[in-house]
C-alpha cells in the first residue's frame, strides 16, 4: 500500500464516516435498515451510506447470503476468497481469509491459496465445481460446456445463478474497499 497523508484518511480509508448521532434522516434510517438486516453495518456498507438509497437496494443481496442461499458457508467463503483475491482488496481479503477458516471450515493452507490466485483441490465435489467456476470466471475465462454440465448436476441452476452473483456482490465489496483505499486493518468509527 502507498503512504499517504493523514490528508488523504478518512475513518475507514479515505472514507469519512458520519457518526451515528449526526446523520441527517435519510442516511439513518439507511443505517438502521442495514443494522436491523444484518446486526452491524460492515465494512463497505460504511462506504455504501453515501448512497442511502442505493445501500437499502443492495443490503438485502448480502444478507441473502448470509441467511438463504443454496451455497454452504464454505462454498461461499471459497468464491468469496477466490473473488477478493482476483481483485487484491486488502480488507476483504483479511477479513475473508479469517471468517473462510472459522466459519467456512476451509482449510488455512486453501484458504491462502484461494487468496493468492493459486490452483486448489477439492475432495467434495461441490466445493469443487464453485472453485472451478468462480476460478474461471474470474479469471475472464470462457465457461466450457462439460463444466456447466457438472455445475447444473451439482449445484442446479439455482446454485449456478447463487455463484455468478456472488460474484459479483463481492466485486462491488472489492471494488468500493479498492476506490477508498481501505486498508486490512481498517476499523472505522465505533458506531
Amino acid at each position: 500500500m502507498l503512504l499517504h497523508e493523514d490528508k488523504d484518511f478518512g475513518t475507514f480509508g479515505r472514507f469519512v464516516e458520519t457518526p451515528v448521532a449526526e446523520m441527517d434522516d435519510v442516511t439513518r434510517n439507511a443505517y438502521d435498515f442495514t443494522l436491523n438486516l444484518r446486526g452491524l453495518v460492515p465494512g463497505p456498507h460504511k462506504i455504501w451510506l453515501a448512497n442511502p438509497k442505493l445501500l437499502e437496494t443492495i443490503a438485502p443481496i448480502g444478507s441473502y447470503f448470509q441467511k438463504d442461499s443454496t451455497l454452504t458457508k464454505a462454498e461461499i467463503e471459497l468464491a468469496t476468497c477466490v473473488i477478493t483475491g482476483h481483485w487484491r482488496a486488502s480488507y476483504a481479503n483479511y477479513e475473508h481469509e479469517r471468517i473462510a477458516e472459522r466459519l467456512g471450515g476451509l482449510p488455512p493452507q486453501k484458504v491462502e491459496a484461494l487468496l493468492a490466485g493459486l490452483p486448489v483441490a477439492f475432495d467434495d465435489a461441490r466445493q469443487q465445481i464453485v472453485y472451478d467456476l468462480a476460478s474461471t470466471l474470474a479469471g475472464a475465462r470462457a465457461l466450457p460446456a462439460g463444466m456447466f454440465r457438472r455445475a447444473q448436476e451439482l449445484l442446479g441452476d439455482r446454485g449456478i445463478v447463487d455463484v455468478t452473483v456472488l460474484l459479483g456482490w463481492f466485486s462491488a465489496v472489492s471494488l468500493t474497499l479498492l476506490a477508498y483505499d481501505v486498508p486490512s486493518n481498517a476499523v472505522g468509527l465505533d458506531q
